[in-house]
């Protein structure tokens, strides 16, 4: 093994322990009635820091691969700050008991990434932005660590579909099927994901890790399941919209990576 990739599998384990002793010490004060917001972060901030270590150690197993550009890394941080603001300022809250779930346009921007630059980065770019999102609203800090798992899985899914099966960046005469098609089944495939993941998720997390009642897990993830597939619908037809719309120009200045 490589010296990079041995010091990439000892941080990812440094991650993971630091991580989970995060969530130990911080979980009893995070988790009781009336938790403030300086117990609160500690505890999400734990969890993301040990799933962080969880990717970063997988990463370090795989083979080594093709050194990302500068121009992708740009439009990752881009595209993770878009995702910030279609969460954070394009939001209609709904409070469901002590909690809350809520429209956004977050989810447009992950699968935009996903198609631009890539599942991976496109994925990184959701979980980042929506992430922060979270951790700076107290309503949501708890749902962090979640939001940054299932994003990245969004980006995966949707990256993995559009170029790997649809080969969405390569020239007309490379595809079998039409763009448009293979651009909304694309996005389709990592919001259905999420319509399935989000509500199931977030009953488990917050019932079995936040000690939630069955019952207000239960509504919790009822409404969930209601927001997420609005989203969802909007998410699909938008970042199909926007993709198609900028493709050329993107294509043109040679921000499209081939993938």
């Amino acid at each position: 093994m490589k010296k990079k990739k041995i010091i990439q599998v000892l941080v990812g384990i440094a991650l993971i322990a630091a991580g989970v002793v995060g969530i130990v010490l911080t979980h009893r004060k995070a988790t009781a009635e009336g938790a403030t917001w300086q117990s609160l972060v500690p505890f999400a901030l734990g969890w993301i820091g040990a799933v962080i270590g969880l990717l970063v150690l997988i990463v370090g197993l795989l083979p080594p691969r093709k050194r990302t550009d500068v121009r992708t890394l740009t439009m990752a941080a881009m595209f993770a700050a878009l995702c910030y603001v279609g969460f954070a300022y394009f939001q209609i809250k709904i409070p469901v008991g002590d909690d809350s779930t809520s429209f956004h346009l977050g989810n447009v921007f992950c699968v935009l990434a996903a198609l631009c630059i890539g599942g991976m980065w496109g994925g990184l770019a959701g979980a980042v932005g929506m992430t922060i999102g979270d951790l700076f609203d107290p309503v949501y800090i708890t749902s962090a660590p979640k939001t940054f798992v299932l994003k990245l899985c969004i980006g995966l899914i949707a990256g993995l579909v559009a170029h790997k099966c649809f080969g969405i960046s390569r020239d007309r005469e490379g595809r079998k099927v039409p763009l448009p098609v293979a651009t909304v089944l694309s996005c389709s495939a990592g919001m259905a994901f999420n319509i399935v993941a989000d509500p199931l998720v977030g009953y488990v997390y917050k019932m079995y890790v936040l000690g939630i009642p069955q019952d207000a897990a239960t509504l919790l993830a009822k409404m969930s399941a209601l927001t997420t597939s609005v989203n969802a619908l909007i998410a699909v037809i938008a970042a199909s919209v926007f993709y198609l719309a900028l493709r050329p120009a993107l294509k043109k200045g040679r921000l499209l990576p081939q993938i």
